[in-house]
């Protein structure tokens, strides 16, 4: 593993623990060049994903970027950080185990949604506007009569 303080790839593990349930290993380096300390983060892929852009341009998956897209719509909301983690842990392992190694960003744009739907509705109002390109305040009506119908649907069941 390469120092970020000074590049050197001499560095030594000093302690590694599991974290999140054992899915990921939580390593504490030293650099033996400049005495620097840093964390890095090892988990579990199952295989190499591509993302075909609606550009038809194909790039490497990046979790890291999932991750900050979640972020973005969860910005000022209150949602634990471990919840979120499990959640980008769950689409990644879901879109790893569909078979495919080529996958479109619709396809994980809406794995996205139906996610955040279930974990904050003002997140998923906020990832729709910008994956659906709202242009005009009906598209935001439309998201939300969506979320109202299914929740009167939820309220309705509860009370039979």
């Amino acid at each position: 593993m390469r120092c970020p303080n000074c590049n050197s790839l001499d560095t030594q593990v000093k302690d590694s623990r599991p974290t999140e349930e054992s899915s990921v290993i939580r390593r504490r380096r030293v650099c033996v060049a400049c005495n620097f300390r840093f964390t890095t983060f090892e988990r579990v892929q199952l295989r190499e994903l591509t993302v075909i852009k609606r550009n038809g341009r194909r790039v490497p998956f990046d979790r890291d970027k999932l991750m900050r897209s979640v972020q973005i719509s969860l910005r000022k909301r209150q949602v634990e950080p471990e919840r979120v983690e499990k959640m980008v842990s769950t689409i990644v392992r879901e879109l790893e185990t569909g078979g495919e190694a080529e996958i479109s960003s619709e396809v994980i744009g809406e794995t996205v949604m139906e996610h955040l739907r279930t974990l904050d509705d003002v997140a998923y109002v906020r990832f729709a506007s910008v994956y659906r390109n709202f242009r005009e305040a009906k598209d935001f009506a439309d998201v939300l009569g969506e979320l109202s119908g299914e929740e009167e649907a939820r309220l309705a069941a509860i009370r039979k």
